[in-house]
């Protein structure tokens, strides 16, 4: 529920806009939610939305964006400590507003009582964005991912009062699994981009070239690269679904349509394969139906 406070209410909003107005696969602090989390859901959200925007900033020089992450961590610690986040700044903020962020944030992380280092986390996977394009085996990927989406299912899970090490397990399994599910889903724009996530082992093994992608082929090697990946997201998906039974109410619902709309996005990369260098698979409003569907059908594992 948003604050009465008008200031504070104020910082809300602005995180709830940044929410809205930033196309992502997956809901976010949606109307699924109970209406007691959306506001610091929106407020996590918009300080990792603003960090992974530093990290993907083409435009600026790779330590101007460090510079940017570093200024936001300073920031990050004097709001989580109850200091005024503005004078912990060594950067100008990019947007006049953004310090409304650490507004929300400090009361979020003061109101659900959230580990610091989860935030750390995460602003550690986005430096390492700066400066990692290629990664040699499955376990660098998942490190990766152990920081840059596990910590968000952990922050979810403690906004709604969930502090258990076993739905801690599971949860992180399906955000990696959403995670990779990204990844193969923009495999063709990150290659442009100079970014290319599918583990070099498994390249390798399979016999493929960088420079066929290069040169815009997707070859039959690199087809099925991207198919091991799909069946090793495909295993995750599998482990982390329990994460949906163990919680309950609106949550669930939420968490629920997020494996759904994952895994559906991972089918079409297996799909489409093929295409993956010209084509990103998505969802549509097209697809409500079918997702609802799937919903209905859940059955919850033992």
């Amino acid at each position: 529920m948003i604050p009465r406070d008008p200031a504070l209410a104020r910082a809300y909003d602005y995180c709830a806009h940044m929410a809205r107005e930033h196309y992502e696969n997956f809901p976010v602090a949606s109307r699924l939610l109970p209406r007691s989390m959306r506001p610091h859901i929106a407020a996590i959200y918009a300080f990792a939305r603003r960090a992974d925007d530093f990290a993907d900033e083409g435009a600026l020089e790779p330590e101007h964006r460090l510079r940017l992450l570093d200024d936001w961590g300073h920031r990050l610690r004097a709001a989580a400590a109850g200091r005024p986040s503005h004078d912990a700044g060594t950067e100008p903020l990019a947007f006049k507003d953004d310090g409304l962020v650490f507004d929300a944030l400090a009361d979020t992380i003061r109101a659900c009582r959230l580990p610091v280092s989860l935030f750390e986390d995460l602003l550690s996977a986005f430096r390492q964005d700066v400066t990692t394009t290629r990664y040699a085996t499955w376990a660098d990927v998942l490190d990766y991912c152990r920081r840059s989406a596990n910590p968000v299912g952990r922050l979810v899970l403690r906004v709604s009062g969930r502090d258990r090490p076993e739905l801690d397990a599971v949860s992180d399994a399906v955000c990696t699994a959403l995670q990779l599910t990204n990844f193969w889903q923009d495999f063709g724009r990150d290659f442009r981009a100079g970014r290319l996530y599918v583990p070099r082992d498994v390249w390798a093994a399979a016999g493929a070239d960088e420079r066929d992608l290069a040169a815009g082929r997707m070859t039959a090697p690199w087809r099925q690269a991207i198919g091991e990946c799909v069946e090793w997201t495909d295993r995750l998906f599998a482990r982390g679904r329990l994460v949906c039974d163990g919680v309950c109410g609106r949550l669930r619902a939420e968490l629920r349509a997020t494996w759904h709309g994952g895994r559906l996005i991972l089918e079409r990369v297996g799909a489409r394969r093929a295409d993956l260098l010209v084509h990103r698979p998505t969802l549509t409003p097209a697809d409500a139906p079918l997702l609802v569907w799937r919903a209905l059908r859940w059955r919850a594992q033992p």
